[in-house]
């Protein structure tokens, strides 16, 4: 009986930890957004100091942009390195960045993509549509359409406009896949919708190759996926209709 208490005390002082933490997270980042970045070092530096890996990750964004502190690349990096070793994803993808720029680290395209890719793998669009961006391109990496279709895709289905608005132009130019004009109007309407700007007019460049009725279909198709996305019905390869 006294075993089992032990673990209900234990149990509960770690929930209570967390729960400290969480709301010293929140009170750091409301600090910082309204620029008062003395208080908001005093709560990251604490949550860093408890190795607590957002906490680490917004002390190390204070760095990277010298809010409140002298900026320091170097002490940033370090920082998102830490982080990254408590399985930050936003942390991956920040210190993929400036692997790939080489501030405050040895620039190192291969890095990047590695880290890149750790953080698509926890499902961050940004992370994937940069992969997306970086096998387009051959950047890092052997180009490769195929891949970099899949990586928007996966962005796209977390609703990441940009990621959307790459993908029509993937269809329209017959990229990795077949050329489709349909899946271009689908995509363009997907991220004007979102409020791409460039999107729209895409879309409108589609149109002229579509005939009315299937432009209609188009926009029937367009407004079930979106909702789909929405929802987080739509997985990456399902069959859009």
């Amino acid at each position: 009986m006294w075993r089992n208490n032990l673990k209900k005390f234990a149990l509960i002082g770690l929930m209570s930890v967390c729960f400290n933490a969480t709301a010293g997270l929140e009170e750091g980042i409301e600090a910082a957004n309204a620029g008062d970045f003395e208080r908001a070092l005093k709560e990251f530096q604490y949550l860093s100091d408890m190795n607590y890996a957002p906490g680490i990750y917004e002390l190390a964004k204070l760095y990277e942009g010298g809010f409140g502190v002298i900026k320091n690349h170097r002490k940033a990096a370090e920082l998102f390195q830490k982080a990254v070793k408590l399985g930050s994803a936003d942390a991956m993808f920040s210190l993929a960045v400036m692997h790939e720029e080489g501030r405050g680290v040895k620039q190192d395209k291969q890095r990047a993509i590695e880290l890149f890719t750790q953080a698509a793998k926890k499902n961050l669009a940004a992370a994937q549509f940069n992969l997306g961006v970086m096998y387009t391109n051959g950047d890092g990496v052997l180009k490769d359409y195929a891949v970099a279709m899949d990586w928007y895709e996966k962005a796209a289905a977390s609703n990441y406009t940009l990621a959307m608005f790459n993908l029509a132009l993937m269809y329209y130019e017959g990229l990795g896949v077949e050329k489709n004009i349909e899946k271009s109007f689908i995509w363009n309407t997907l991220a004007e919708y979102n409020g791409n700007r460039q999107a729209m007019k895409s879309r409108e460049l589609d149109e002229q190759q579509l005939s009315p009725s299937q432009v209609e279909k188009a926009i029937e198709k367009a407004n079930k996926l979106y909702w789909r996305i929405q929802e987080k019905t739509y997985f990456p390869g399902s069959k859009i209709d």
